[in-house]
């Protein structure tokens, strides 16, 4: 029954998101009792009504629900799920309060096996419908030891506008011009969801957020209007590592220094177990950090992650990996479909700050490795030298503009290419140059299956894939990773 509250909950929250999206339409389409057949992809399962396959958030394999329809094709629409009437056998009861809430976690009704299931599904559907390829070589997926507190990064907001639950947005004795610290839930830029417990990070997280937020509160401290603009505490983003060292970065709309050191100084009391403390002036109006330059109130400024017998260096601003103990995996896994014998010139495209390169350094001839953010490449060059590396080299710029005919004449034809781009996958020129050079063997590393099937698709011109590989990174949610082995024809 705890799973049907859960739910319940979850379910009045969309009504009053999704009617509020939907209220200019002339006619509401509701299909009702709408039997859920499968997992489609992203998080979204199906039903079919005469005919037309409708994806459905919201709902799982095995419920029946009623369905407000969103989005209308000829042959396929999207909708979001108003009320469970049958709920799937193989549900069990979320482990956290604001599960359906906060926008994060969405699986949690799903056992972990459940959900490895339905992520290895999306992988072989993408691979074969998408990129026509012969999934039957497919391993099964490496799912995570730890299902919970896996994340080494997690960044909070903080807003005086708060998100209130069905329940509460009918009390008219609850406003939401409150002041918190949490996550925005889907579908609110402005507002924030209250964050009690937050199971994806160990602590001290958790109560670290809640003292700033409790300082800023008593001490008369604004919280950040996004509408407007306004207000003094914005974000804050906190980094941890299996070493034990722990980073925060507190992010502030206005640079008042003594309200920053009246924080700080309680902060580095409270909680002496912080080894690095920094803050952000951030006056723009998106929250993005890459142009901005975080200041050290505490610390050296950085954090230092270890993986295998590696050492990471990882700054505020850098790419790494957020479920450290599963990158492990990745990597690793990574490396033994490069095949290495200690001969080989090895690219690491995407590189970010080099952990892919250097994992695979010490069995490779040579590394060579290009990313585009300026900050991350300075890190790689610092962890190659934090881990006395002698044999990678890590360069910045636009891997589709840097990756040439004359670049791999000056460092080395490839014999290895390995590459880890983003979701949107790799750059059409980048597509073509790679096919240009030919190299005996692409791994492919991705976190997008839909883009990663399309582009070894356009490689297949001379490329077979021979090794499939699923990695879950990020239980209890829609994300999944792949790798994909590709040797010349």
């Amino acid at each position: 029954m705890a799973a049907v509250n859960h739910l319940s909950i979850r379910m009045a929250n969309n009504c009053v998101c999704y009617f509020c999206l939907v209220k200019r339409r002339r006619k509401r389409e509701v299909v009702e009792h709408l039997a859920i057949e499968d997992y489609a992809a992203e998080g979204k399962s199906l039903g079919r009504m005469n005919g037309k396959v409708v994806f459905v958030e919201g709902v799982v394999p095995g419920d029946v629900a009623d369905v407000l329809i969103t989005k209308s094709k000829a042959d396929w629409a999207e909708g979001v799920a108003l009320r469970i009437h049958e709920y799937a056998a193989d549900r069990v009861t979320p482990f956290c309060k604001h599960f359906g809430v906060c926008g994060g976690c969405q699986w949690q009704m799903l056992p972990y096996e459940k959900q490895l299931y339905y992520k290895q599904k999306q992988v072989a559907d993408c691979l074969s419908r998408i990129g026509k390829i012969d999934v039957s070589q497919m391993k099964p997926i490496a799912g995570c030891d730890e299902i919970l507190r896996y994340r080494n990064k997690l960044e909070y907001t903080f807003s005086n506008k708060k998100y209130l639950t069905a329940e509460e947005y009918k009390n008219a004795d609850i406003t939401d011009l409150e002041n918190v610290a949490g996550f925005h839930p889907k579908g609110f830029f402005d507002k924030v969801v209250e964050i009690d417990v937050c199971h994806l990070q160990h602590t001290p997280t958790n109560e670290i957020r809640k003292a700033i937020a409790r300082f800023g509160i008593e001490h008369g401290y604004t919280f950040y209007d996004i509408r407007r603009h306004t207000g003094f505490l914005r974000t804050m983003q906190v980094r941890t590592a299996t070493t034990g060292e722990l980073m925060v970065n507190v992010v502030f709309a206005e640079n008042t220094p003594a309200r920053i050191e009246a924080l700080f100084d309680f902060l580095l009391k409270e909680f002496p177990q912080i080894t690095t403390l920094l803050y952000t002036i951030n006056t723009k109006k998106n929250d993005s950090l890459f142009d901005l330059q975080p200041v050290v109130y505490f610390g050296k400024g950085y954090i230092v992650e270890t993986l295998e017998n590696f050492q990471f260096k990882i700054s505020p601003k850098s790419f790494f990996q957020t479920n450290s103990r599963q990158a492990e995996v990745l990597y690793r896994l990574t490396r033994d479909m490069a095949c290495l014998t200690g001969n080989e010139v090895v690219y690491d495209l995407y590189c970010g700050t080099g952990s892919i390169g250097i994992f695979v350094s010490k069995m490779a001839k040579a590394v060579v490795g290009v990313e585009v953010v300026e900050d991350a490449i300075a890190d790689a060059n610092e962890n190659v030298a934090l881990n006395n590396i002698g044999n990678a080299k890590f360069f910045s710029g636009d891997v589709s503009d840097f990756c040439t005919e004359a670049f791999f004449e000056a460092h080395g034809k490839p014999d290895v290419i390995i590459t880890d781009p983003p979701r949107a996958g790799m750059h059409p020129k980048l597509i073509d140059t790679l096919l240009e050079i030919a190299a005996p063997l692409i791994v492919y590393v991705s976190c997008n299956p839909a883009t990663q099937a399309r582009d070894v698709s356009l490689l297949s011109t001379k490329y077979a894939v021979t090794a499939i590989q699923p990695v879950d990174m990020f239980p209890h949610t829609l994300h999944i990773e792949n790798i994909v082995q590709l040797r010349l024809k």
